[in-house]
């Protein structure tokens, strides 16, 4: 039996329940919400899975029986996203009874907010986004960089790694589902083509009943070959060949099954943010390597380079996503592009209003190119700047110039244990 990966969020979720009567567990299916409910629920907790037939029935012949069956205990309601209608009854029980710690529930992040759900609960309980896997969460090492930067990025000089491009190319395609970290290439393959079959032809139809699942595959795939490319909505659909009326459309619904993220621009000035084009990725870079059907070697290899690059912006996108969830530090994400050219792959901007620049690279060794983007942000923004950070496949951290750093891509998660 594999071992179960304790998760980062763990000691945030108990937090929750020692505050709010409930908390609901959000994710994309087979992130590992049911199983994160079971690793945080009380020993005594009474649990039903929605999914279940004969449960779901219970829950629509007697809703407020089934929501108060406990009898005092803790309740674990599994894919509450089955059954919208039973809110209704726990809000009910929560507002007669406000103890904490009396609920989690776990759901598509999608189908809770699509139907309704969260404005039912509103106020009521503690909400908790699960991604799936990052490195750090595998490696069962702590990973928050952008907290690490924050307070010291000379710790960049400590960072060692020996992956090189073959290594990180095998952490790609491996992704981060739970279900995919122990099979083979072949076996994991298969999984990922049936979990995008299952999210496209099942949960997109439940959220729109309007829409075309093979429109939505052939989207998939052009989104995975121009990971970390600028959204241009013409191009897509020429690419997908589906109307470019329709493109924002099914971009939503494929952030809301949890297929894609969105990275909005950049700029110093927050109200021009919404101005310039956003980046639509994969959120899991074995999905994304799937779906551009390439193996980790050709990925590997030089012949491949350019699409190494891209997706390696990708995958640390999604890590410093993941990392969000439970780092010390407050911040969003971003790129940057602007009018004259300039461009920073990777903007982190932290709560209070300081900016940490990444490039990421596919190459070994590290030159003054790469850092000419994060020299010029350094120079406009002065104090606002923390750091400039060129990260790649290299073995070891470098210092380019005041505030600026190169380091492994591995510093991500592996920084603090240097």
């Amino acid at each position: 039996m594999d071992e179960v990966l304790s998760r980062h969020v763990s000691g945030i979720a108990s937090e929750q329940l020692a505050c709010f009567p409930g908390i609901v567990i959000e994710g994309a299916r087979q992130v590992g919400k049911s199983t994160l409910a079971q690793q945080i629920a009380d020993r005594d907790a009474v649990m039903v899975s929605l999914d279940i037939e004969s449960a779901r029935s219970a829950a629509e012949s007697d809703p407020h029986g089934f929501v108060n069956q406990a009898e005092g205990r803790q309740l674990v309601i599994d894919e509450i996203q089955r059954l919208p209608s039973l809110t209704l009854a726990i809000k009910a029980s929560i507002d007669a009874d406000r103890r904490p710690g009396r609920f989690i529930l776990t759901g598509s992040a999608s189908l809770l907010r699509v139907r309704g759900l969260a404005d039912s609960l509103a106020g009521r309980v503690g909400r908790l986004t699960l991604h799936s896997l990052s490195q750090g969460e595998i490696k069962q090492r702590r990973d928050d960089l952008v907290s690490i930067i924050a307070e010291e990025p000379g710790a960049l000089l400590a960072a060692r790694c020996d992956l090189g491009r073959s290594g990180y190319a095998q952490m790609i395609a491996v992704g981060g589902y739970p279900e995919a970290q122990h099979l083979s290439p072949r076996i994991r393959g298969s999984w990922i083509d049936s979990y995008l079959e299952g999210v496209i032809r099942r949960d997109l139809l439940e959220l729109r009943r309007q829409v075309s699942p093979d429109r939505a595959m052939a989207l998939l795939r052009a989104l995975a070959g121009r990971q970390s490319a600028e959204l241009v909505k013409a191009k897509l659909a020429a690419e997908a060949s589906i109307p470019e009326g329709t493109i924002t459309g099914y971009i939503d619904l494929l952030h809301s099954v949890g297929l894609t993220l969105t990275i909005p621009p950049w700029t110093a000035n927050i109200s021009k943010r919404q101005t310039g084009r956003s980046k639509v990725l994969i959120v899991d870079s074995g999905v994304a390597l799937r779906l551009i059907r390439l193996t980790d070697a050709q990925l590997g290899s030089i012949e491949y380079g350019e699409i190494l690059g891209a997706t390696l912006e990708g995958f640390v996108y999604s890590e410093l996503l993941r990392q969000r969830t439970w780092s010390s530090r407050d911040f969003d994400v971003y790129h940057y592009r602007d009018r004259d050219g300039d461009e920073v792959g990777v903007v982190i901007e932290l709560y209070d209003g300081t900016v940490i620049g990444i490039e990421v690279k596919a190459s070994t060794s590290f030159s003054g190119k790469q850092f000419a983007g994060l020299l010029r942000m350094r120079d406009r923004l002065g104090d606002r700047f923390r750091a400039g950070i060129v990260l790649n496949t290299g073995s070891s951290g470098y210092r380019y110039s005041d505030k600026l750093w190169g380091a492994p891509i591995s510093a991500l998660w592996s920084l603090q244990d240097a």
